[in-house]
């Protein structure tokens, strides 16, 4: 698969390491290097960088298509303001490994590369070849604590933070309440109950030579 960065924040080329300049990205697949990468699936649908439950399916059910095109990142900024001001926690269960645990959250992040959300950092160590995905939830009591946070999360080290609930594994389950939509690479795909899964080396891409 060859990658040309024509997204809105093209975060799959960014963990890549693909150039955002079209000409250098296209010179890329003309070099002909690849690299084998992991893809994610909920309920059965492929994602590349993050599968979420809660804020950013809000985002991504908010987001007007034309305030996107027009505005790019700014208008991710200006819908994202309007979601965390009407935003609510829910109750969810997590199973992995066979144990499961109950918490009450404001988002459930499932990433399987390293950027989404426009250069945000799933895990500090995180990869997109590591076969396995990196789980976050955000169980803070105020949401607006994330102005206090948002420089862990472009560095993938919020997982300091004691509201912050992190874990690695090759699948993970997880039920709500009620159906919440699941939104996979910014697009709403299916809905809870959720399966997680990492497929290793699943596909080749065009990348710069590491």
């Amino acid at each position: 698969m060859g990658i040309i960065p024509l997204g809105t924040a093209n975060d799959l080329a960014r963990t890549l390491d693909i150039p955002m300049d079209l000409l250098e990205a296209a010179d890329v697949i003309v070099g002909g290097s690849t690299r084998p990468v992991d893809v994610g699936t909920v309920n059965g649908h492929a994602f590349f960088n993050v599968a979420s439950i809660g804020l950013s399916s809000d985002l991504a059910q908010g987001l007007d298509p034309v305030l996107k095109k027009r505005f790019g990142r700014l208008g991710y900024a200006l819908a994202a303001i309007k979601v965390l001001a009407k935003a609510g926690h829910f109750k969810a269960r997590i199973l992995e490994k066979g144990t499961a645990i109950t918490v009450d959250t404001y988002q459930i992040a499932v990433g399987n590369g390293v950027h989404y959300g426009g250069g945000n950092v799933v895990q500090e160590h995180a990869e997109i070849d590591d076969g396995h995905l990196d789980l976050y939830s955000l169980e803070m009591k105020n949401l607006w604590k994330l102005a206090l946070m948002l420089r862990s999360f472009r560095a993938g080290t919020h997982g300091a933070w004691k509201e912050v609930r992190t874990a690695k594994c090759v699948e993970f389950d997880i039920e709500t309440e009620v159906p919440m939509p699941v939104n996979a690479d910014g697009e709403i795909v299916t809905s809870t109950p959720a399966h997680f899964k990492v497929h290793p080396s699943a596909i080749s891409v065009f990348a710069p030579a590491r």
